[in-house]
């Protein structure tokens, strides 16, 4: 399969994505150390944050969608860390899935009287109305990896970048292939969600981008859509629909890693791993990195790191009880991608995520 990259005159095209990714990155990033990216482990003796403020009879509240997948253990576990370490008391609430139980839980954080709220919303529009709540409460709420609608009220949104992620991602896949046909299956999580659809953009872009930069032109063929719920499950039973119905797919691109990871048992049933390669546009988990590691058909992923998310919440929630009121409405992790050259360096079999 060849798969070399030509570089031809750049077209007015590449300025439209490039300005969108601009208007996207102008939010204020913040850097990732290598205890966060490289190892995805919990939160060391270096995240000691600085304040002014006597921090050890505060509470941070956390409420998460669920706990039913690696992400978000890995991301109560640093927020939990982060908050202990600095002398706080942590108090966490889980959604289980269920976005009626998830509001329940907020009100209770709510109840119990938290110094600050952090949440990551099941849906963008059924928290809306805790987090006036909160308000009421003079609780500030931080939203994190996950988005909100824009009415809730909310301090800012911490998360990594979707759009620059996914960019990079399908930018690599279009440079790999080049002149040869793509037949691409698209692996989502669940219809509607905003940073899947995030993410998803930042792929179509990355992949339109680098055609145009290298051939002049745009050769993007999307066979299928198919919604994975963000699972394993979900993964394998839409790949082996997809492999019946589209069987001349070669190219899998997932919005995250967790919606492509159960496939590969349906591409490997089907004797394909040699004729389909995969792509995702988020996550970082350590078993997509090992597959990055030791085959060929796992071209890359992107870092979404839970821990780096999660001690950026906590230090945000200090600063703001240190009186610091101007932060941006979205706080951006740096964009990073994982491909065989430097898996090795983002991979720790230890880790939770």
């Amino acid at each position: 399969m060849k798969r070399k990259m030509k570089f031809s005159a750049t077209h007015l095209f590449r300025y439209f994505f490039i300005g969108i990714l601009l208007l996207h990155l102008a939010a204020c990033a913040v850097p990732l150390d290598k205890s966060a990216t490289g190892q995805n482990d919990a939160a060391t003796e270096d995240d000691l944050i600085e304040s002014a403020v006597d921090l050890s009879g505060k509470t941070i509240g956390y409420c998460t969608p669920s706990l039913n997948a690696p992400y978000y253990q890995a991301l109560l576990e640093s927020i939990k860390e982060t908050t202990e370490k600095n002398g706080m008391t942590f108090l966490s609430a889980d959604g289980q899935d269920d976005i009626n139980k998830q509001v329940a839980a907020v009100e209770d954080l709510i109840t119990k009287g938290v110094d600050a709220l952090l949440l990551n919303p099941k849906d963008p529009d059924a928290l809306v109305g805790v987090t006036k709540l909160a308000k009421a409460a003079n609780i500030p709420v931080f939203i994190i990896d996950s988005s909100i609608d824009p009415s809730a009220e909310y301090v800012t949104t911490i998360q990594s970048n979707n759009l620059a992620n996914g960019e990079l991602a399908g930018e690599w896949l279009a440079e790999k292939y080049g002149k040869e046909k793509m037949n691409i299956a698209l692996l989502s999580g669940n219809a509607g969600n905003p940073v899947g659809r995030t993410r998803k953009q930042g792929l179509l872009q990355g992949i339109t981008e680098g055609q145009l930069r290298s051939l002049g032109y745009i050769n993007l063929n999307i066979k299928t859509q198919a919604y994975t719920n963000w699972s394993y499950a979900g993964g394998l039973k839409a790949m082996e629909d997809i492999l019946v119905a589209h069987p001349d797919i070669n190219v899998v691109i997932a919005e995250a890693d967790v919606c492509v990871l159960g496939a590969i048992k349906a591409i490997a049933q089907a004797g394909k791993t040699d004729d389909i390669l995969i792509v995702a546009g988020a996550d970082g988990q350590k078993e997509a990195i090992k597959y990055i590691m030791d085959t060929d058909f796992y071209g890359c992923t992107a870092m979404n790191s839970p821990v780096q998310i999660g001690k950026n919440a906590v230090n945000y929630a200090v600063q703001y009880m240190n009186g610091k009121t101007d932060f941006p409405k979205v706080s951006f992790t740096p964009p990073l991608l994982i491909t065989k050259e430097n898996a090795a360096e983002y991979y720790n079999p230890n880790a939770l995520f």
